[in-house]
């Protein structure tokens, strides 16, 4: 609601003042009433309401009031409808003495409409709200109001190298849909706006977050005009008399940050000029706030809608696999040739996909991570365009290090814990136990970003263990068609050295790994058992995951029956970035996934062949087919796990957004 105005009447001459509808105004009864005054009496004009918190003693049916003048007896004024003339409505306020003799008070009003608006009830549609809530409050949930802006960050113009919220013009048509509405409704009488004016205007501290335009009067449909934006923080309207409607433009030049609550605030204020060159006088103020849409990522158990993979000189039949597995997942996909990737084949650790979303629009938006290798290109070049947005964070001086990269960046299906729910998941980040020397962290920007979207309140996990340190490492998630809709999967040292002892009891102690990729060297299935070293490392493997799998279980709300276990086995090695010993897969890493709806494209383990049959691939299909799962796997053995990499790290996924609409919940 509008902030009440107080007018002061006088007995010398008559007041004047407007009168915004759906405000009131509280009128001075007693700063002008006569010494002994005992009485006073109220007649209005029939387009203005009186109200008093007094009863009156006698009350005409020509609608005069008369009460009793007493302390804390209070007056204000409200409009029925605007005004067709300035000051044709009046208000007299007669003061009685002790000899009842009569003084009169005049006040005259001009009653106007000004009502900034936006999609402040989140259905699309903008309407004046006339002071009938109040705008300046933001709330979530269901029941919330607020109006929602989404950050301008695709590129529509085929002639521009970066993201529309970087021009200060606007682009086209479709460059217009991406930013959200906000009208200015007016109604005043003739020459109203000789003696008034408006501004709208922003914080000087939110001004580089936004940018406001409005349409050329003289070419509506080609001209826009920047009214408010980066050092802009306030505009004089130029408004006509009479009813009219401007319109307004807002897009976003910011996600929300650790400087940034997401939150901007627009104001008009009406101005009283006709006494310059004294200073203008406020008389009304109306306020709207917006909120920046945050950034959304999708989890496994999103439906698929695209893929991206690199092709380079030796990894030509993993492309084909990928290819035939989102064949049947029936989804896009793009593959990034060589010239484009310059050799780096980690899509997963350059780039992560998400969305944002407000009532009248919603798009992709690819968020690039820092590593800034061979694929850094790719993201703007190839992926940022119209209707499909690009944010990135960089580091200021903080060296990067492994963690930084998006295959240590993973969201879980949404979930409840406890009384909380996480209607859109919770985003997963791997970060070191403890400080120490050479110790490595995620990046303080990327960690800032990801934590002030709100919406998938952000864990933090254990990974630094790892010699590559990725959350992908160890963890996946797949759908289910039961319980919470899906299962956590963990690597498991336990659960393989389990499967081998009873290969072994079976009499198949001699079966060899990795018998299909290396000619010599071969572990056999009983020297596995037998390795006291190799036992310590997966000892040491095991324990970092099960402090992961605690906190997954604490933080998702899950129990041992939302988990299953993937048989895997590490061996450390002493890493040359960090010089620690830290670990690394021992065959391929089959956690390390790819998930396309019901399909799966697993890193084919080459695990010890019995009875014609991998028993690691026989083991993985017990476990998941029973789920609706179908299980592909992909040989990535040379192409990318003796690059410490898998099948997940080389792929991405760009996935359907969640039917749940963000300002729903409650963060």
């Amino acid at each position: 609601m509008a902030q009440k105005r107080l007018v002061r009447v006088s007995l010398d001459r008559p007041t004047y003042a407007v009168c915004v509808l759906g405000t009131e105004t509280v009128v001075d009864l007693h700063g002008c009433a006569p010494t002994g005054c005992k009485f006073f009496e109220i007649c209005a004009t029939p387009g203005v309401v009186v109200d008093l918190s007094c009863h009156p003693i006698k009350r005409s049916p020509s609608g005069i009031s008369k009460c009793l003048l007493e302390a804390g007896v209070e007056m204000t004024v409200k409009m029925k409808a605007p005004s067709t003339l300035l000051n044709d409505q009046k208000v007299t306020i007669s003061y009685f003495g002790p000899n009842s003799i009569s003084t009169q008070a005049l006040l005259y009003l001009t009653g106007v409409q000004i009502s900034l608006d936006a999609d402040v009830y989140r259905n699309g549609k903008v309407k004046p709200t006339n002071g009938k809530i109040d705008k300046r409050n933001w709330m979530w949930g269901p029941n919330g109001q607020g109006a929602i802006l989404l950050v301008n960050c695709d590129k529509d113009s085929p002639k521009s190298s970066t993201v529309d919220a970087e021009l200060e013009k606007v682009t086209s048509c479709k460059d217009l849909k991406d930013m959200s509405l906000m009208i200015l409704s007016t109604q005043t009488p003739k020459n109203f706006f000789a003696q008034y004016e408006l501004i709208l205007h922003v914080s000087k501290f939110e001004m580089d977050k936004v940018r406001v335009f409005q349409a050329d009067r003289k070419n509506l449909s080609t001209n826009y005009n920047m009214v408010l934006g980066p050092k802009m923080p306030s505009h004089v309207l130029t408004v006509l008399d009479g009813h009219q409607e401007n319109i307004f433009y807002v897009e976003g030049l910011s996600f929300p940050d650790v400087n940034f609550s997401g939150l901007v605030s627009f104001t008009v204020s009406l101005m009283d000029i006709s006494n310059l060159p004294v200073p203008k006088a406020l008389l009304f103020q109306d306020t709207v706030v917006f909120r920046v849409a945050p950034w959304i990522m999708t989890p496994n158990t999103q439906a698929p809608q695209e893929v991206y993979v690199c092709r380079i000189y030796d990894n030509e039949n993993f492309v084909e696999s990928v290819t035939a597995l989102v064949k049947k997942a029936k989804c896009k996909l793009t593959i990034c040739p060589e010239e484009e990737n310059r050799d780096d084949i980690w899509m997963q650790d350059e780039i992560e996909f998400g969305y944002i979303q407000a009532p009248h629009k919603i798009f992709p938006v690819v968020f690039d991570s820092p590593r800034n290798r061979g694929l850094k290109d790719f993201p703007i070049k190839t992926i940022l365009g119209p209707d499909f947005g690009y944010v990135t964070r960089e580091p200021s001086e903080d060296l990067i290090t492994g963690l930084d990269s998006f295959g240590n960046l993973e969201v879980s299906p949404p979930v409840t814990v406890g009384n909380k729910k996480y209607p859109l998941g919770r985003i997963l980040i791997g970060n070191s136990s403890y400080p120490r020397e050479n110790s490595r962290e995620m990046l303080k920007v990327l960690q800032d970003f990801l934590f002030a979207q709100k919406v998938q309140a952000p864990v933090k996990l254990f990974s630094d263990w790892l010699s590559v340190g990725h959350v992908d490492e160890f963890l996946s998630f797949v759908p289910a068609p039961d319980g919470k809709g899906f299962r956590l999967l963990l690597a498991s040292p336990s659960a393989c050295y389990k499967l081998f002892e009873e290969k072994q009891k079976e009499g198949h102690g001699e079966a060899k790994i990795l018998e299909g990729v290396k000619s010599k060297g071969n572990m056999m299935i009983k020297d596995v058992l037998l390795d006291k070293t190799l036992r310590e490392h997966n000892h040491y493997a095991e324990s970092c995951i099960d402090w992961n799998r605690e906190v997954l279980k604490e933080e998702l709300g899950l129990t041992e029956q939302d988990i299953i276990d993937i048989p895997q086995l590490f061996h450390l090695k002493m890493s040359v970035s960090t010089n620690q010993l830290k670990a690394e897969a021992l065959f391929p890493d089959m956690v390390n996934m790819l998930v396309l709806g019901k399909y799966l494209g697993i890193p084919k383990p080459f695990g010890p062949v019995i009875n014609g049959r991998c028993c690691l691939e026989e083991k993985i299909q017990t476990l998941l087919e029973p789920l609706g799962l179908k299980c592909m796997f992909i040989d990535d053995y040379f192409s990318y796990h003796k690059r410490s990499g898998e099948v997940h790290c080389g792929t991405n996924v760009r996935r359907k957004p969640f039917l749940f609409k963000w300002w729903n919940m409650t963060p």
